[in-house]
């Protein structure tokens, strides 16, 4: 099985599980016949309809819950009815989250991993991921901390961030 992803999507929107070779064809050529630019991916079976959030601000990881489809779900977005809940992160999920906003050359980035039998994946990188999600489900003001981050930048001066977005 294949994931197909329309790249200018949220909440879910867009992405098909495509359970065979045909099918994968079938949402493929459709895609490309709307001139959609869209990815595929590996379907990740193991991982149950769950993913994590990673809220990354500056080079740490400030925030990160696990969210859990809905039964019946594939997609684990909370817009489609997925819970979430506050996650410990282990060492290499922390690192690939900042590594994998780090290469976007973002400051602030939501990165969605997922846990798979080959380890760790990233299954894409958030350049502005909503804030109420991850607010309620950690009880962290990720709000607030993006705004001292970005004032303690200021500080430094003109074009002195680490050269991200």
């Amino acid at each position: 099985p294949l994931i197909v992803k329309v790249l200018k999507s949220t909440h879910g929107r867009g992405v098909v599980l495509a359970e065979t070779n045909k099918a994968a064809e079938s949402v493929i050529n459709a895609f490309r016949g709307l001139d959609a630019d869209f990815l595929v991916q590996e379907f990740i079976k193991e991982a149950n309809g769950s993913d994590i959030r990673c809220f990354i601000i500056g080079d740490k990881v400030f925030a990160a819950m696990q969210r859990q489809a809905a039964e019946g779900e594939y997609r684990s977005n909370l817009h489609l009815g997925g819970t979430a809940t506050i996650v410990k992160l282990r060492p290499d999920e922390r690192a690939l989250a900042v590594r994998a906003a780090g290469v976007m050359g973002l400051d602030v980035a939501g990165v969605d991993i997922i846990r798979s039998a080959h380890g760790p994946l990233v299954l894409e990188v958030n350049s502005s991921p909503g804030l109420k999600g991850i607010e309620t489900a950690t009880g962290k003001d990720v709000a607030n901390a993006i705004i001292e981050y970005v004032e303690k930048d200021a500080l430094k001066g003109p074009n002195k961030m680490k050269g991200r977005g």
